[in-house]
C-alpha cells in the first residue's frame, strides 16, 4: 500500500514511523474503527508464535502505538533477529528509581484445526470474547500497559518517577536470550529499576492473582547402560531395568510431594514436582522394536520445577545418589532453565508484606481501583520475573483478568472484551500510584 505524499512527509519529519509499519499493521485493523479493543485485536494478529516467531511486524506496531501516545521508545538486540522494546514516560524526578513493566512479544505454537476460530485471527464473537494465540498470555498486559499511559496523558496526569514498558523475546523457550540478556546489560543497568510487573494468570474467582515467586524448571536426562542380552535371559543390571528401578524411586518421590497438595497442606506451586517427559530404549526394526533383544542402553526426561523455599544442593544430591546412582551404571544430566538463588544467595522471592513498600502501594492501588487480591501466591511454571529478582528488584507477577477461566497454551484461548477493557482501568490506578510513590529511593 502506497503511502499518501504528505502523510509520508509527516513521517519522515518526526523519523519514527514508515511506511513499513503500515504495512505490518494488519489489514483488518485498518479498516476497523480505532478503539482499544481493536488495537488489541491487531497485536494479537500479529504471529508471534514459535518455532519461527516473526518479531518485526510486532516490534513496528508497537513502536505506532508508542509514537500515538506520546512517549519514547527503541529498539535493542542482544541476540540476532530477537530485539527488545523499551518504551519509556520519563517522570518529574528521573533521579528516582523507575518502575518497569514487562511483556513478552512472543507465544507458544496453536493447532488451527483445533480451534473454534484460527488463532490469530482474533475474533470477537457475539458474546465479546476475543479468540487468539495470546490472547491471555500475554499480548493482554502488553497492551493494556499502553493504553493505561494513553488514557492517563489524556487526563494530563504527569508520573513523579519515570516508567518504563519492555517487550522481549523468547520468554516461551526460557527467555535465555530474552529478558537473560536485557537484565544483564549495561542499557538495563542504567535504567535504575526500583519495582517491577511481570505476568501473572487469569483467576476463574472475582479476585485478582498475585504472584510473588515462580518456579525453576530444570530438565532432567537420565541414562542407564547394561549388557544387551536375548529377550529370555533375566539377569541383573540391565539398562532397563536399572531405569526402571530410578523411575520408581523417583516416582515415590512424587507421590510424597503430591500427597501434600491433596492432603491441603500446600499448594502445587509450593512443591517440588517431578513428570516425566519421555523415554526410549529399544532395538528399532522395520515394524517397530525388536522383540527379543535386551538393548544396552534406555533413556528418560523429566520436566523438575523447584519452588524458591527448594535447597538445589539437597536436590542435586537426590539425584545423584537415589535417583540415578553410577554404581547401577547410570549417568544424569541437569539442564537449569534459570537461576533459583538471587545475587546475594537468597531465594527468588518478593515479599508481600509492610516491610515492602512496594507492595504496599500496589495493592493499595487495587483496593482503589474497587477490586480485591487473593493470597499472594508462588506461579506454579515459570516467567521473565525470575531475571528480575535475580538481580535484587521487587517483582510482582499480575494479569488483571478475574472470573475468567485459564486457557494459556490451550485450544481457544480467548479473553472476554469487558475483562480486557477493566483490566486497563486497573492499570491507570496501579501505574498512578506506583509512580507517584514517593519512598524507596534507594
Amino acid at each position: 500500500m502506497a503511502c499518501p505524499h504528505n502523510l509520508l512527509l509527516s513521517f519522515v519529519f518526526f523519523g519514527l514511523i514508515s511506511c513499513a509499519v503500515l504495512s505490518a499493521t494488519p489489514p483488518l485493523l485498518q479498516e476497523e474503527e480505532d478503539t482499544s479493543i481493536t488495537r488489541f485485536q491487531g497485536y494479537l494478529r500479529i504471529k508471534t508464535a514459535h518455532p519461527d516467531p516473526d518479531y518485526s511486524p510486532a516490534i513496528s506496531y508497537l513502536k505506532s502505538q508508542a509514537h500515538s501516545i506520546g512517549i519514547q521508545y527503541k529498539t535493542l538486540e542482544f541476540a540476532p533477529g530477537k530485539p527488545v522494546l523499551l518504551l519509556t514516560w520519563l517522570g518529574s524526578n528521573p533521579s528516582l528509581p523507575s518502575v518497569l513493566f514487562n511483556s513478552h512479544l512472543d507465544s507458544v505454537p496453536a493447532e488451527p484445526s483445533k480451534w473454534v476460530h484460527p488463532p490469530f485471527s482474533a475474533v470477537r464473537t457475539a458474546d465479546g470474547k476475543i479468540y487468539a494465540r495470546g490472547a491471555q498470555d500475554d499480548k493482554c498486559i502488553g497492551m493494556q500497559y499502553l493504553e493505561a499511559i494513553r488514557n492517563l496523558k489524556r487526563k494530563n496526569f504527569t508520573p513523579t518517577r519515570t516508567i518504563h514498558v519492555s517487550y522481549v523475546p523468547d520468554e516461551e523457550i526460557g527467555g535465555l536470550d530474552g529478558s537473560n540478556k536485557f537484565v544483564g546489560s549495561k542499557e538495563f543497568r542504567d535504567l535504575n529499576i526500583g519495582f517491577a510487573l511481570d505476568e501473572g494468570q487469569a483467576s476463574p474467582g472475582d479476585e485478582f492473582r498475585v504472584f510473588y515467586a515462580d518456579r525453576t524448571p530444570w530438565g532432567l536426562k537420565i541414562k542407564a547402560k547394561g549388557p544387551p542380552g536375548h529377550g529370555s535371559r533375566m539377569y541383573d543390571n540391565s539398562a532397563t531395568e536399572n531405569l526402571m528401578k530410578s523411575v520408581e524411586v523417583m516416582s515415590r518421590f512424587r507421590e510424597s510431594q503430591f500427597d501434600v497438595v491433596k492432603a491441603g497442606k500446600a499448594a502445587n506451586s509450593e512443591v517440588i514436582s517431578v513428570n516425566p517427559v519421555y523415554l526410549t530404549a529399544g532395538i528399532p526394526s522395520p515394524t517397530g522394536f525388536v522383540m527379543n533383544v535386551q538393548p544396552s542402553d534406555a533413556e528418560a526426561g523429566f520436566d523438575l520445577r523447584l519452588p524458591p523455599t527448594a535447597d538445589p544442593d539437597q536436590m542435586r544430591k537426590r539425584i545423584a545418589e537415589e535417583w540415578a546412582p553410577a554404581i547401577r551404571n547410570m549417568t544424569y544430566e541437569i539442564i537449569e532453565k534459570g537461576p533459583i538463588r538471587d545475587y546475594m544467595g537468597r531465594p527468588l522471592m518478593t515479599l508481600t508484606n509492610d516491610s515492602n513498600p512496594w507492595w504496599s502501594v500496589f495493592s493499595e492501588a487495587i483496593r482503589r481501583a474497587g477490586e480485591k487480591l487473593s493470597k499472594p501466591e508462588i506461579l506454579p511454571s515459570t516467567t521473565d520475573a525470575r531475571f528480575l529478582r535475580q538481580m535484587g528488584i521487587p517483582v510482582l507477577g499480575f494479569s488483571p483478568m478475574k472470573n475468567t477461566p485459564i486457557l494459556l497454551h490451550d485450544h481457544n484461548e480467548h479473553l472476554q472484551d469487558t475483562v480486557y477493557l477493566n483490566g486497563i482501568e486497573v492499570y491507570e490506578f496501579v501505574i498512578s500510584s506506583l509512580s507517584l510513590f514517593a519512598g524507596a529511593s534507594d
